[in-house]
């Protein structure tokens, strides 16, 4: 098992005010500006840690419980490699940042060793039907996200000022890993995308007339830019219709726009289309970055575009043009031509 370094240092080591385990957790974790989807993520692995030795509390616990709890996920729950690092960093972060416990550098747990399975992705043919098939603005979301192989979350955090219209490129922000990248951005979107933000427009001048602009900013970009909230180039490209109260603060803000509306979309759309495969909005990322390959783009270029630290990552995606039979003749045909 291998281990990670931890986010915090030792020397700017942070103890919570909180009393109750989680509580604390999510005190370090916001102080050190974590995502939210980290914190998540790192909670549930933690309470389950826990969970799964009957609720003991971890202070009382060390490396065979570890490894035990590790292994369970391995052999029982048979999660992917990928998950079972997530749970031994949470696990990590619980121990080094938390509880200022040391933490074992050999941990030796069963490791999870499911092969990679091969992503799903749509010819070009199946992507244009797809896109026939939907409308509106979900058509003008699967769009971008196809356009820069976009992960979800990042379409969503987009804002204004990301988009670059002179050099065709959008900017994402604090994506994977907390990583800044530049992605493309298909010239075939200007006018949809103008005219979109036209309308997010006249909302956010809505908004100021009524005195409630008030965009969610990240902990750290709240304080440096106190303002920033309230301005237009800060505001989310896809802003919610309604409302809502930010569940940290109870502050009121317009939010952007829940990812089930994609979801639901793109998955009416593959029905109507009739496309046998199982799509996702993840599913056009994959097809993005299949679809750059096949047309010769190197493989580097499409790495940073796809913000991938390891081109090993990327190299998937050749295994899945390895994959295309459409140019392999089948024996028979030979035969009954012959």
């Amino acid at each position: 098992m291998p281990t990670y370094p931890s986010k915090v240092k030792p020397e700017h080591t942070f103890r919570p005010h909180a009393a109750r385990l989680m509580d604390q957790v999510s005190e370090v974790m916001r102080y050190y500006h974590y995502g939210r989807r980290t914190e998540e993520a790192y909670s549930y692995w933690i309470k389950d840690f826990i969970l799964f030795h009957h609720k003991r509390h971890p202070k009382d616990m060390g490396k065979l419980e570890v490894e035990s709890y590790l292994s369970h996920l391995a052999v029982n729950r048979k999660v992917a490699s990928s998950t079972q690092n997530q749970a031994f960093n949470a696990l990590l972060f619980l121990y080094n940042s938390v509880l200022h416990l040391p933490f074992s550098d050999d941990v030796d747990a069963i490791r999870s060793k499911r092969a990679p399975r091969l992503p799903v992705v749509l010819s070009q043919k199946e992507v244009n039907r797809l896109f026939h098939a939907m409308k509106g603005e979900t058509l003008l979301m699967a769009r971008i996200m196809y356009s820069g192989g976009l992960r979800l979350n990042e379409l969503l955090h987009l804002r204004v000022q990301d988009i670059d219209f002179d050099y065709g490129f959008l900017t994402i922000h604090a994506g994977k890993g907390d990583k800044d990248r530049s992605t493309l951005l298909a010239t075939s979107l200007y006018d949809d995308l103008k005219a979109h933000l036209d309308a997010v427009r006249t909302l956010f001048n809505l908004d100021v007339e009524q005195g409630v602009v008030n965009v969610w900013l990240p902990g750290a970009l709240a304080r440096k830019y106190p303002n920033a909230s309230k301005s237009w180039e800060w505001q989310f490209v896809f802003p919610s219709k309604v409302l809502s109260k930010d569940p940290e603060n109870g502050e009121l803000r317009r939010h952007h726009v829940n990812q089930s509306n994609l979801q639901k979309a793109i998955k009416r759309a593959k029905e109507k289309a009739d496309i046998n495969k199982r799509v996702t909005s993840h599913t056009l990322r994959h097809s993005f970055a299949t679809h750059l390959l096949e047309s010769g783009t190197n493989i580097r270029v499409v790495q940073k575009l796809l913000g991938h630290a390891d081109v090993k990552t990327t190299e998937i995606y050749t295994h899945v043009l390895q994959q295309n039979l459409g140019a392999v003749i089948s024996p028979l045909d030979c035969l009954e031509e012959s």
